[in-house]
Formats: structure tokens, C-alpha cells, sequence
């Protein structure tokens, strides 16, 4: 059963705020998380995964939420994403993967053909990733309404481009290839896909997230009209079903300044832009009735604290106050990050737009 998240909100606390900027509310000061807050800049993080690794941490419950819930207390953020990698979903679907910490999923026997499709399982959303879910309870529990808990899952269009690559690639040209070569194959992988997300996302809210986000990691690499032909009407469907349960979604998409316009109508309540497109711009392209999420460039974080708190600045007048921001970087914190310069900055977004 889905936790009850109809109860009163405490006022003046990360979930509150994250929550109003969600739903285009003035909250009391600018959120903040970071994409891969848990990850190799928190010192107790790196001891954790030389003992365990990714997979393990991400399938024990009680690690799982160890480290979701890391930045929350080193970082002071306002959300606790929830330690997952977006493929764990694909490794329940039957696809025997590894994740290396150099190069990232590599899938021995990638997904190109009918039989390979057709073998591919689909749970339904009672028996999904079950340790996820009970991840999910530990860290609201933990938390206790203070930070909201958000969860995610990856695109289909990113899951199809690994599934069928079996490794990152730079131009993605086996799944190009495919999706144009042929499509009946692309559309029956994206279906399953789409299928299996909707249903993972809706495990989770069930579970209790506050909020999901959809990762269109690789969604850069399309144009426009390929993006409306291949890959709109799967995010469309999944925005749908979120949508009918209340729950916020973000859409983030790397690369994706040329697709903000069709983004914008997917269903999405907040849409993620990166570093590549100046935020009052995407703003203005995506629409006041949507929020926004970003986007300060990842390696400035790698610079000096007046160098960081200038490009702050510089983010935050761009949002221009507005209801609706959420402040990030434009993609994933760097490995090289000095956790202490993000502590400075989540406190200074919030002491800065304190109302």
C-alpha cells in the first residue's frame, strides 16, 4: 500500500520547499540536490563501494539507504535521491550486465533481434525490484518528512541505446541504425521498455517518493523530428501514468537544448536542462506553467568558492525568483567535487533566496 503523502507537510523544511517548486509554489528558499549526490566525492561512500560495489549497495535495503540518505546529512540538500543505477530494472528484465567503474553497463549479449525482445520479462508492479522498494521505506522513514524522497528510472530511448550497444558509445550508431533500419524491432523493445518503466515508477510512489525523474541521458543525440517519431509517444505514456497518481516528474535530458520544445509537451510538471542552454532561455522556451530544474555547469564546481558563488548568482538571476525553480547542477556532480564547496553552496542558495 502506498503510504499516506496527503498528511500536512512540515513547513520550512527540504521537502516542503522541494514540494512547492514542484507544484509552482513560492516555497521559503530555492531548493537544491545534486544529480550523483551520493557518489564518489563523499568520502564514506568510496569506503563503502571498495567493500561492496555498486550492485551489491544498490540490492541490500539497509546499504541502499545508508547511502541515499549520505548527502542529506553531509550535504544539508533538501532531497534524498533515491542509490540506484538506471539499469537495475533491465537486470531484472533478464539481461545479464556489469557495471564497470570505468566505463560504466557493459551488457555481454546486447538486445538486436526479435527472440531477443520477446525474452525479455516484464514484472508486474507488485513484483518489481522488491529491494528498492523497501529502500524507499527505510529512507522516508529516516527522514521522517524533512527531505523529500525522490526516485527515477532511466528513459526507454537511453535503456533501448545500452540494451542495444551493449556499452556507452559517443554516437550510438548500432541503435541508430536499428531504430531506423528497423523499426518494428525498435518500437516492440520500446514498448517493453515503456511497459516496465511505467510499471517501476509506479512501485516506487507507491513505496512513497515524492517525486520521480525521468533520465534521458543520451537523447542528444536525435533531432526533433526523429524524437516525435521514435521516442514522444513512450515518455508520453509514461508522464501519463505518473500524472494519474499525482506525484511530480522531472524530465531531464543531456544534450537536449534542441528538444526543449517537444519535452515541454510530454507531460512533465518540471523539466531538467544542462549547462548547455542558458536557464532563462530554456525558461522562456518551455513555458511559466512548467518547473525548471538546474543548471550550473558540474566543473565549476572544480574552481575556487568565488568563482562557484559568481556563477550562483548568476543562475539564480537567470531564475529571476520565479516559482518553480529547483536549483542543480546542469548533469552529475564530478567525482573530483570537494564535498565541502557543495555544502557551501547548498547553504548559500538557500541563505541567498531565503524569503
Amino acid at each position: 500500500m502506498q503510504p499516506d503523502k496527503a498528511t500536512s507537510v512540515i513547513p520550512n523544511t527540504g521537502r516542503a520547499r522541494f514540494l512547492d517548486a514542484c507544484h509552482l509554489r513560492q516555497p521559503d528558499a530555492t531548493p537544491v540536490w545534486f544529480m550523483r549526490q551520493a557518489g564518489y566525492c563523499l568520502v564514506e561512500y568510496r569506503e563503502l563501494l571498495k567493500k561492496y560495489g555498486v550492485l551489491k549497495i544498490a540490492k541490500t535495503p539497509e546499504l541502499c539507504a545508508r547511502v541515499t540518505l549520505m548527502p542529506v546529512q553531509s550535504l544539508g540538500v533538501d532531497v534524498a535521491v533515491l542509490y540506484a543505477d538506471i539499469m537495475l530494472p533491465v537486470e531484472e528484465m533478464g539481461v545479464a550486465l556489469e557495471l564497470n567503474q570505468e566505463i560504466g553497463p557493459i551488457i555481454q549479449h546486447p538486445i538486436r533481434t526479435q527472440q531477443d525482445i520477446d525474452a525479455l520479462r516484464v514484472f508486474p508492479t507488485e513484483e518489481i525490484a522488491p529491494f528498492v522498494m523497501e529502500a524507499i521505506g527505510l529512507v522516508r522513514q529516516d527522514l521522517a518528512g524533512k527531505q523529500a524522497v525522490l526516485g527515477f528510472a532511466g528513459s526507454p530511448f537511453t535503456l533501448a541505446c545500452y540494451m542495444i550497444e551493449g556499452r556507452p558509445s559517443r554516437d550510438y550508431a548500432i541503435s541508430k541504425g536499428l531504430m531506423y533500419g528497423r523499426p518494428e524491432l525498435w518500437h516492440a523493445l520500446m514498448e517493453k521498455l515503456t511497459t516496465m518503466i511505467v510499471n517501476y515508477l509506479t512501485a516506487q510512489i507507491r513505496a512513497g517518493v515524492d517525486a520521480v525523474q525521468l533520465f534521458d541521458s543520451w537523447i542528444g543525440s536525435i533531432s526533433p523530428s526523429v524524437y516525435r517519431r521514435f521516442v514522444q509517444p513512450y515518455n508520453r505514456r509514461i508522464f501519463e501514468a505518473v500524472r494519474q497518481t499525482g506525484t511530480p516528474a522531472i524530465h531531464f535530458g543531456t544534450s537536449s537544448s534542441a528538444l526543449l520544445d517537444e519535452m515541454k509537451d510530454d507531460g512533465a510538471s518540471i523539466i531538467g536542462v544542462d549547462w548547455r542552454v542558458d536557464l532563462d532561455t530554456a525558461w522562456k522556451r518551455i513555458g511559466y506553467d512548467h518547473g525548471i530544474q538546474g543548471n550550473l555547469d558540474p566543473t565549476i564546481m572544480l574552481t575556487s568558492w568565488p568563482v562557484i558563488e559568481a556563477e550562483m548568482h548568476d543562475v539564480l538571476r537567470r531564475a529571476g525568483g520565479r516559482p518553480g525553480h529547483i536549483f542543480n547542477l546542469g548533469h552529475r556532480v564530478s567525482t573530483a567535487t570537494d564535498e565541502n564547496l557543495l555544502r557551501r553552496l547548498v547553504d548559500a542558495v538557500h541563505e541567498t533566496t531565503r524569503r
